[in-house]
């Protein structure tokens, strides 16, 4: 009979413990609590190592509070018997880094994980090391990474099914806004200053940049994306100066300074460009996949942030945050249904968690409403942390990605999902109950 692949959690930004184990005894610098911004900031001429020397950052274990239950439950779930387990491995990770040094990082991951499962005596019995393959799990993020690493190393990574959660595959605004004011949906940690000038130093938020059709409005003498720099605000390259001036080898001479900024933000922003092109361009078939290997689960029906206006400023760009482009249309009837896409999960908006290497007939919709009444717990933190961060958590999900790794039947009808806006004839990666008729 054959063994379930083993699975491999990967969350999202900001989700993974960081420890500084420079100290004899470790200490945590960022947890669900406490976070250290002065420790977890990144150093200007070098942004794989810290601001502050000597240190070892280094990523721990993910966070209990966003994927206890969803690896628990995978763990309990996909095994057909008690005494023969199936793996599920958490993947914590530097999440301050470059999305490819994370990628590589998951690859030796998934080797390790294959070898530890060849190792398991009812995996070596079912042939399991002849053709070894994992599972993938991505929130948020992680459903970057995991698609960014397939699109570099493709059957070399060895996947064999995936499912993404909530993944802003064509990015959300709130990354805009956290570098910008250090507000925003992103984490669970309140705004300030020393949040913004991290932020600013973190190269993995800029992978987050949005790129969808019509979510930004530019003055045609303004560069049309994000991923320019000089569509972005001068306050931006004013504190990179200032940042540069008290961290940087160099940090006396202005004009030295100067230079030095615009060439980190124009690095940082060219290198989440490449990243995106890569997404949009992941061919299924080259990483041995097809269309129904890949479940990708969208949140909708939160008021999300599905547009930002740009305006000119003198001769510099000015980031204009309305109240009125944050919007949920989803369902609305006084809206044509074309318009129930200005919607999202309270962070991503649906435009922006929709992936080009997948049709929109293929995507999974869930709301708010898709908690079972026994999880009250879990909607009253939505209200309160959003749907996005939350997501993870729901017990309909973990019954609808476990059916999507094993193939088994809905017997109990007990999982479900919506197609996206504008979808007739919806063709999800596994048969499922579309709630939107009820």
């Amino acid at each position: 009979m054959p063994v379930s692949n083993p699975v491999i959690v990967v969350p999202g930004i900001t989700a993974s413990y960081l420890q500084d184990d420079y100290p004899v005894s470790p200490e945590t610098i960022w947890g669900v609590v406490h976070k250290d911004y002065e420790r977890a900031a990144l150093h200007p001429d070098n942004l794989r190592y810290e601001a502050r020397e000597p240190a070892r950052v280094v990523s721990g274990q993910v966070y209990e509070i966003a994927y206890k239950e969803l690896i628990e439950e995978l763990r309990f779930n996909l095994a057909e018997k008690p005494e023969e387990p199936v793996p599920v491995f958490p993947f914590g990770y530097d999440w301050r880094q470059p999305l490819e040094l994370v990628e590589d990082a998951l690859l030796r991951f998934v080797d390790e994980v294959i070898e530890r499962t060849k190792l398991m005596p009812h995996y070596h019995k079912a042939g399991y090391g002849a053709d070894p393959k994992v599972n993938l799990v991505g929130h948020s993020m992680g459903g970057l990474v995991i698609a960014g690493m397939l699109a570099r190393h493709g059957q070399t990574a060895r996947a064999g099914k995936v499912a993404t959660l909530a993944s802003p595959f064509q990015g959300s605004f709130e990354s805009v806004i956290k570098v910008t004011t250090g507000t925003a949906n992103l984490g669970t940690s309140p705004p300030s200053s020393r949040e913004r000038e991290a932020a600013r130093m973190t190269p993995a938020l800029y992978y987050l940049v949005p790129s969808f059709a019509n979510g930004l409005d530019v003055p045609p003498s303004l560069p049309q994306t994000l991923f320019d720099p000089a569509v972005w605000q001068p306050s931006i390259l004013t504190s990179l100066e200032q940042y540069i001036r008290l961290h940087g080898l160099e940090g006396g001479n202005q004009r030295a300074r100067t230079a030095q900024a615009r060439s980190l933000f124009a690095t940082m922003l060219t290198a989440a460009s490449d990243h995106r092109q890569r997404l949009d361009g992941l061919n299924l078939p080259d990483a041995g996949l097809e269309t129904n290997d890949w479940l990708c689960v969208v949140g909708v029906d939160s008021v999300t942030r599905v547009r930002l206006h740009v305006k000119r400023k003198g001769q510099a760009a000015e980031f204009d945050f309305r109240s009125d482009d944050r919007a949920n249309l989803w369902g609305d009837e006084k809206a044509p249904t074309s318009e129930w896409g200005f919607t999202g999960d309270g962070t991503v908006p649906f435009e922006g968690a929709v992936p080009k290497f997948l049709d929109r007939a293929n995507l999974v919709c869930v709301t708010p409403d898709d908690y079972g009444y026994w999880e009250l717990s879990d909607r009253a933190t939505t209200k309160l942390a959003g749907f996005h961060g939350i997501l993870p958590n729901m017990n309909m999900l973990h019954r609808l990605i476990v059916r999507h790794f094993t193939g088994r039947p809905d017997r109990h009808g007990n999982t479900w999902g919506r197609p996206a806006p504008g979808v007739e004839a919806w063709a999800p990666p596994l048969d499922l109950h579309n709630k939107q008729k009820d």
